[in-house]
């Protein structure tokens, strides 16, 4: 595969052309630009000077089975018809923006990984066998016969399990089995959904060159991995010129005794010494994915009774959902150092020159479908956002809307509402956290199939794994 790291090539009219490109507002094009994430982009140092553009719409990414030859055709038209240079292609969600960077970035000379350090993450199955050839932190795990007629664990294995698709949307499809008859039924519900993502991403396999272990496995291939206990950490880190650096590490909270995430915190509050390891293990992992002037995301589980670390699942972007995270403790989103990369600017982050000793993303979820009323109107939360400092809102659904209707959802739960909370402490994020759902007074319809098991306030944190 050839390299991406070169800059932008393309010509423009003028005769000042190189003193213009030092002065002019850069293009960057965001696949998958969404509006909560613009002004977050804006926020990122030198934000002001760069003009962002949308290409392709996150509806049109991620919702039903996606083409990727289509999507990449009807970029790759929106490009060739712009007339001024394109400085950089970026994006920061998961298949196929993912993928679609690299191959975009390879057409137009912008900056970007190798699409085989991208696949190498995405692919769960490919990913474990780059991460056992380096480090001993992850679970047994195997493939599972989607064909036979009575699906087993792989050989050695032991319940409890966690199966899943090799490739998946915000943990879709991925099921917690404790037993023989959870596991068939898991197996069956993933056989029947695994082509919505798996057949699109069989493209992209055939444009990477796979070692002999991946013989034979394509998209749609389901993975057992035996279950890793603990609490959840998210390492937050980039590859410049072969160098490794991590520059955050997050807490991950779920609902009790749930898999879904109630919070994402930061800074962690991991001791020391376990950090430094979570540094070392993804400096070793990364290295060997091969990936280069690049962000991405590590998630791991800490077990504090033994000391045990197991890596969960590699994502070759930062994240998202951590931007306000960064930007109220270290004064800039994380959005930067993927801008910096991409641009060949700067990208290394600040410490803690934020607002906020702490920040917070707090997921309001219902444990059973139901329809939400009187969703909040866009001057409803800003004045709640003026009320309450520290805080933003991004209520998912819209009025009248199921929750079961709503897109990129766990196998488990539903999200109501992303809260952002930044505070001088964890007392003060809940704080503000229960306050922001009180204000909300989101009105449900009867579940549908049961009834709700928690209304989502941080009361029900007393038993989590924080």
């Amino acid at each position: 595969m050839a390299d991406r790291t070169r800059t932008a090539t393309r010509p423009s009219a003028g005769t000042n052309e190189a003193a213009d490109a030092r002065t002019r507002e850069k293009n960057v094009f965001v696949v998958g630009l969404d509006d909560a994430n613009l002004p977050t982009l804006r926020a990122a140092r030198g934000g002001e000077h760069i003009r962002f553009h949308p290409l392709l719409g996150i509806d049109r990414l991620q919702h039903g089975e996606v083409s990727v030859a289509e999507l990449r055709a009807e970029a790759e038209e929106i490009l060739d018809g712009f007339d001024e240079p394109i400085d950089a292609i970026v994006g920061y969600w998961d298949f196929p923006v993912s993928t679609l960077v690299p191959l975009l970035a390879e057409r137009y000379g912008t900056r970007a990984t190798s699409l085989d350090s991208v696949v190498k993450c995405e692919h769960k199955y490919w990913s474990r066998l780059e991460q056992a050839a380096v480090v001993d932190d992850h679970p047994r795990f195997g493939q599972v016969d989607l064909g036979a007629d009575e699906p087993l664990p792989p050989e050695g294995m032991n319940f409890p399990m966690w199966v899943k698709p090799a490739l998946s949307y915000s943990s879709e499809l991925a099921f917690g089995v404790g037993n023989q008859e959870e596991f068939a039924a898991a197996v069956a519900r993933i056989r029947d959904g695994v082509a919505r993502v798996g057949r699109p991403f069989e493209y992209i396999l055939d444009q990477v060159s796979t070692p002999p272990e991946m013989a034979g496995v394509g998209g749609q291939v389901c993975l057992a991995e035996e279950t890793m206990t603990g609490v959840q950490a998210a390492v937050e880190g980039y590859v410049h010129d072969g160098e490794v650096t991590v520059y955050g590490v997050l807490d991950s909270i779920n609902y009790p005794d749930s898999s879904s995430f109630l919070r994402h915190q930061y800074p962690s509050r991991l001791p020391e010494d376990v950090i430094r390891r979570l540094h070392d293990i993804s400096g070793r992992v990364m290295r060997r994915i091969g990936m280069e002037g690049a962000t991405f995301s590590i998630e791991y589980f800490y077990d504090p009774e033994t000391g045990d670390i197991g890596l969960l699942e590699i994502n070759p972007r930062h994240s998202q959902s951590h931007a306000e995270l960064f930007e109220y403790v270290d004064g800039v989103p994380n959005h930067h150092v993927m801008l910096g990369l991409a641009l060949g600017t700067d990208h290394t982050m600040p410490f803690r020159e934020g607002e906020y000793a702490m920040a917070a993303k707090w997921y309001y979820r219902r444990f059973s479908d139901a329809a939400v009323h009187e969703v909040p109107t866009p001057a409803d939360i800003a004045r709640i956002e003026m009320d309450i400092p520290g805080v933003r809102i991004d209520v998912r659904p819209h009025e009248g809307e199921r929750l079961g209707e709503l897109p990129e959802q766990d196998s488990y739960s539903y999200e109501v509402a992303h809260i952002f909370t930044g505070g001088r402490d964890e007392d003060e994020l809940r704080e503000k956290y229960d306050r922001v759902v009180a204000a909300l007074d989101l009105d449900f319809a009867e579940p549908v199939g049961g009834t709700s098991t928690g209304t989502g306030t941080s009361t029900s944190t007393s038993t989590s794994t924080d």
